[in-house]
């Protein structure tokens, strides 16, 4: 083995030594993405962009089932346009990017670089919709969008990130409400479906509530590391930004109504979920729905008569059921298990001339390293089960690890300690005042994730002041 190669099968840092370290090993050495000459940006290698492309197709296909439609919005806004809602604009002001030049040449109005696009769509909307006839508008945008953020780390929070933002406007509150929460739903069951990441569902704060926002509904995941993954939100604008915008029309009493608007989304943030929720030591591990190559065919003893030969027959019998690859490569075989474990492919699939003699091969799981041997005979439907319990397994496994990271706060004390002991979600009642949850940031580093829509009466007492409680509450230290 070259030194090259030795250098690549090396032992990634281990994620309960440094759980940042790991995390960055695995986004570079699993050829997820490589960094760029500009602070903050990432360039998306093919590796982890057939990740995304994967979210995308599972995605677009949920929004065009419930009625929506694809559009694309301009990159650039003007600064009088981002100006008409007051509390969108001081909500992203710190975080905007400015156009001052074209070319040479001072621009006489800014151009911001957008953050999110309500604004836009509020714009076209605007000129668009006249009659109850034009609505529901239900529409939805695959882009980039550019937030100057202080911190980033790949995937997680970057300069520059890939996403879908939803834009819907609706001619009641009622409805408005309805398409909230149906795409929040439409998020969960995705998460525990597609990427086996088990969810919380719950509304946001008004602190923490999108900036302009009536109401934010949010999706919350838990990483292995104890901190908590704002994975998808949904949020309710009522008519606030229409009225901005000046968005009506004539109803069937040709009376003159503001639209309701919503607007949901979700990113690139979405790989770095999987890689903190389902990796190991020794690299990514993909629930199959989303990884690029679910079965990796590796022939063993290629050299031998008739062994690269019966490997291209099993590729090419697998590959009418599931994503296939064949590496025919001269590397060794470890090398090869180290990469595609490294890589998280779902099975490997050894063959060598005794397997070959015993018609059959060797099924290797990614997550729980099993061997499992297979007749030949039996091999689509035998990889097809392997596939669908390899899915539902790291969804329960998962899920029992979130349960056993909750915990249940009932005084400051008790909380603080598990915050700097035991991290995780912590269930805590809370009184609804501001105060109280500024104070809980302040002396603890928790944020509250969301009210989830599940209540559970731990206590009728605020766990910070002690007064008769409103909610309870997810709280806890988020990425």
């Amino acid at each position: 083995m070259s030194e090259k190669d030795r250098k690549l099968v090396e032992a990634i840092t281990p994620r309960d030594e440094d759980f940042a370290q790991w995390y960055t090993d695995i986004v570079k050495k699993a050829d997820l993405i490589d960094y760029s000459s500009v602070r903050g940006c990432m360039i998306i290698r093919p590796y982890g962009y057939a990740i995304w492309e994967l979210i995308q197709k599972h995605l677009d296909k949920r929004f065009k089932e419930t009625g929506h439609e694809n559009v694309y919005m301009p990159l650039f806004i003007p600064e009088s346009l981002l100006q008409k809602e007051k509390d969108h604009v001081e909500g992203f002001a710190p975080e905007v990017a400015w156009v001052t030049h074209g070319g040479d040449e001072e621009l006489t109005e800014r151009l911001c670089v957008r953050p999110t696009s309500e604004t836009l769509f509020c714009e076209h909307y605007a000129n668009i919709i006249h009659s109850y006839r034009d609505l529901p508008k239900l529409y939805n945008q695959w882009c980039s969008v550019v937030r100057w953020e202080k911190t980033t780390r790949p995937f997680l929070r970057t300069l520059e990130f890939l996403w879908q933002e939803g834009h819907t406007a609706h001619a009641t509150e009622e409805e408005s409400m309805d398409e909230t929460i149906k795409m929040l739903n439409v998020y969960a069951e995705f998460c525990e479906n597609i990427l086996a990441i088990p969810v919380v569902k719950g509304r946001k704060t008004d602190k923490e509530k999108f900036a302009g926002a009536k109401a934010t509904f949010t999706i919350e995941s838990l990483m292995h590391d104890g901190k908590a993954l704002q994975t998808g939100t949904s949020h309710n604008f009522g008519d606030g930004f229409a009225r901005a915008f000046n968005i009506r029309y004539t109803d069937k009493n040709n009376e003159l109504k503001y639209v309701h608007q919503t607007s949901w989304g979700m990113t690139t943030r979405l790989i770095g979920a999987l890689i903190m929720v389902h990796g190991d030591d020794d690299g990514l591990v993909l629930p199959p729905e989303v990884a690029p190559v679910q079965v990796m065919v590796i022939p063993v003893q290629q050299h031998k008569e008739g062994v690269l030969e019966k490997a291209r027959e099993v590729k090419s019998r697998i590959e009418k059921l599931a994503r296939v690859g064949l590496d025919d490569s001269d590397k060794m075989p470890g090398w090869k298990f180290s990469e595609y474990e490294m890589k998280g492919v779902p099975l490997r699939l050894e063959i060598g001339p005794k397997d070959i003699q015993n018609n059959q091969c060797v099924i290797v799981r990614r997550d729980t390293r099993e061997k499992i041997f297979v007749s030949l005979d039996n091999l689509e439907d035998s990889i097809q089960k392997i596939l669908k319990a390899m899915q539902r397994d790291l969804l329960a496994n998962a899920t029992l690890e979130r349960d056993r990271k909750t915990y249940t706060a009932y005084s400051m004390d008790e909380f603080a300690e598990i915050c700097a002991k035991t991290p995780g979600f912590i269930k805590a009642m809370w009184c609804g005042e501001r105060s109280c949850e500024d104070a809980i940031k302040e002396k603890t580093g928790a944020t509250a994730r969301c009210i989830p829509f599940e209540q559970d009466r731990v206590s009728d007492s605020c766990v910070c002041c002690g007064k008769p409680a409103e909610h309870l509450v997810i709280w806890g230290k988020a990425y």
